[in-house]
């Protein structure tokens, strides 16, 4: 059994209703529309309200979400759209070096993942909740008990503490496991990858409520994980 059924097994599915899904899969297709697939360098990336109430977090304040968002994030989305502008036109002027196309490239590359790891941050923040018990188990699954997976989690936020970087939990297609990964900044993403959880280690996801103690807000964070998110994403991912 290969790794996709073994962890759809874990959230719940049925061989069965692996089969039957199988069967259908054509008739599931002729039914969906052909995605529409956007320019590479539009220039019109919106920015993502927050889904929930900044106010509504236990342990990271109105202020400090407001400002993450509203400077941090969307100062990102506003940079982005303007580099793909000048890559546009940069790209049609022939006399450009290679070498100088490549800076704007490597904004390129950051502007982006700043982008895409915010918004996955914002989404899988939420007013305290409950775990999710097919999540858990995919969890112990990998880690050998959600604990175990907690004590690295939090771990690789301390070290980056006082710094810079992400955090991030991830479904590795290749490997065919759930693993978390230590990331020094907004281009270190893991290969084949889907991410489930991010933490923003950033200082200016802290600073302001808890100034140099990274740590009270690695358990803030812990505490308003939107568990309903990951889970799902993950179930998208596998």
């Amino acid at each position: 059994m290969n790794n996709r059924r073994e962890a759809l097994k874990l959230l719940g599915f049925s061989a069965v209703a692996l089969t039957a899904g199988g069967a259908t899969s054509a008739a599931l297709a002729q039914q969906q529309s052909t995605p529409s697939i956007g320019s590479a360098f539009a220039a019109n990336t919106p920015i993502k309200p927050l889904n929930f109430q900044a106010d509504q977090l236990d342990g990271i304040s109105e202020t400090v979400i407001t400002s993450h968002h509203q400077n941090n994030y969307a100062g990102s989305v506003r940079a982005m759209n303007a580099v793909k502008e000048r890559l546009e036109a940069a790209l049609a002027d022939d006399t450009m070096p290679a070498y100088v196309y490549n800076d704007l490239k490597r904004e390129h590359l950051m502007r982006t993942g700043s982008v895409v790891l915010h918004e996955l941050y914002f989404d899988n923040l939420a007013p305290p909740g409950n775990r999710n018990g097919e999540l858990d188990r995919a969890l112990a699954s990998s880690f050998g008990s959600f604990t175990a997976w907690e004590k690295e989690f939090r771990r690789i936020a301390s070290g980056l503490g006082g710094g810079s970087g992400w955090v991030m939990l991830a479904w590795n297609h290749q490997l065919g496991t759930l693993e978390n990964y230590w990331m020094a900044d907004h281009t270190n993403s893991p290969a084949y990858a889907s991410p489930l959880l991010v933490m923003d280690m950033y200082e200016h996801s802290y600073h302001m409520d808890y100034c140099a103690a990274a740590g009270g807000y690695i358990d803030a964070f812990m505490r308003n994980v939107n568990w309903e998110v990951v889970a799902r994403r993950f179930a998208d991912a596998v």
